[in-house]
């Protein structure tokens, strides 16, 4: 039988051997952390606690700004230092906490459940609410937000998303290996709240021992079932992912609750376990430290708030001269303009390119009207297009080839024989022009 997949997709190279046999282990606590008020899609939250004030391990400091956002925890115990603009990933600046650690690991009251399948599903999901559990794969959806689709707009199937088709990063493929009965605890848990008795687990079929940890995990669940999908970037992306497990598809501009879909990463079911049974909130998650530059690379349970510094020490430094440091994958994540970045609850990896495999922006050269991006293209756009609209300021003309339908896969860019930032000329058009 034929793998299930998508159309278009690209093959790069994975590089996931350098890090897919570290073992997660604890982080280091660092001296201090910064806790963006921002690590999510919608609101920007509120702080609620004041210079000088001593917090604890997983207490509330920053409570949700509308109905699309998320509450934000303390991840150390110590005092709040400071309240102020710190610069994100993105390079944005963001209204952030700094508190200083006291070292003690001192944990705010949490409320245990052993019989937590045994709540409502109101109950369950009051709890995933109050952790501030957002989307864990990258995109950080306030994940209550997913689990409240409007009445016209049923859910009959939960998909986990174990691909991970991000080149070098194994975070999700250490916790599917090393937690495998929490992944599907946590599966359950969503299920139970969305009233549905279909779940799904996708796998790409590079990952064999996960795929075997996973069904063994899931043996006696007769309603779940796990999928291994053709290896091919970018699988792990919503819309590809639904159409490889569901065979449907979600239109553009559609959310995939549009086809009675829900899909959560590997990262975000271990969460919302967490949140069921000891009501505990999102303060820490692995995070995949690779790629050739980086001396030991690792997979770190780290504190939310950690600097990017602290890890790269950890892991033993830069190895020669460090080019560029993404946060997050090769394929869609940021190049960081300085190491004082903080680690979200959306950072899935930090990963150390050398300079000799960096490529500079004035290498690109013009369009020669190849195809190759529109062959790959898995949304079914004309990538060429849109890049050369954005390029000669031709912003609105490029919303006519459908330029908010693009997701910014970097599969255009990647396959590109003359090297033209194709999906950042997108991004650019994008940010100069509303939908």
């Amino acid at each position: 039988m034929a793998l299930a997949t998508f159309k278009g997709g690209i093959h790069p190279p994975d590089k996931k051997e350098l890090s897919k046999n570290a073992p997660i282990t604890e982080a280091k606590s660092p001296q201090r952390v910064v806790v963006p008020l921002s690590q999510h899609l919608g609101a920007p939250c509120k702080p609620i606690v004041s210079i000088g004030q001593e917090v604890k391990k997983g207490e509330l400091i920053g409570e949700p700004g509308g109905f699309v956002s998320a509450p934000v925890h303390s991840s150390v115990s110590g005092k709040v230092i400071a309240i102020g603009e710190f610069p994100n990933a993105m390079g944005r600046m963001v209204n952030s906490i700094v508190i200083e650690n006291d070292g003690k690991e001192e944990w705010t009251s949490l409320k245990d459940n052993p019989d937590y399948l045994k709540l409502s599903p109101e109950e369950l999901k009051e709890k995933i609410k109050a952790a501030g559990i957002v989307g864990m794969g990258g995109a950080a959806f306030p994940t209550m937000v997913k689990l409240s689709p409007p009445k016209e707009k049923p859910i009959d199937t939960v998909i986990i998303n174990g691909a991970e088709c991000e080149p070098y990063l194994t975070a999700d493929y250490r916790l599917m290996l090393e937690r495998p009965s929490d992944i599907i605890e946590g599966l359950k848990v969503l299920m139970k709240i969305l009233g549905i008795n279909k779940g799904f687990i996708g796998i790409e079929n590079n990952k064999p021992d996960a795929v075997e940890k996973m069904k063994a995990a899931a043996k006696n669940e007769p309603n779940i079932k796990v999928c291994e999908l053709e290896v091919k970037y970018p699988q792990g992306a919503e819309k590809m992912l639904i159409k490889a497990v569901t065979d449907r598809e979600v239109p553009p501009r559609a959310l995939p609750m549009d086809v009675g879909v829900v899909v959560q990463n590997v990262g975000t079911a271990v969460a919302v376990y967490e949140a069921a049974r000891y009501g505990k909130p999102l303060i820490e998650r692995v995070v995949t430290v690779t790629g050739e530059g980086i001396n030991k690379p690792s997979n770190l349970m780290v504190k939310i708030g950690t600097m990017i510094s602290d890890l790269i020490e950890q892991c033993g430094g830069f190895k020669g001269e460090a080019g560029k440091v993404v946060s997050g994958g090769p394929m869609m994540g940021f190049a960081v303009s300085t190491l004082d970045v903080a680690v979200t609850k959306g950072t899935s990896g930090i990963l150390v390119i050398p300079e000799e495999g960096v490529t500079h922006a004035e290498d690109f050269g013009p369009c020669i009207r190849c195809g190759r991006c529109i062959d790959i293209c898995a949304m079914g756009l004309m990538p060429s297009m849109l890049s050369i609209l954005s390029e000669k300021g031709r912003y609105e003309e490029a919303k006519e080839y459908n330029l908010f339908d693009c997701f910014e896969c970097g599969s255009c860019a990647f396959v590109c024989p003359s090297k033209r930032p194709i999906v950042q000329l997108i991004r650019l058009a994008k940010s100069q022009t509303k939908p």
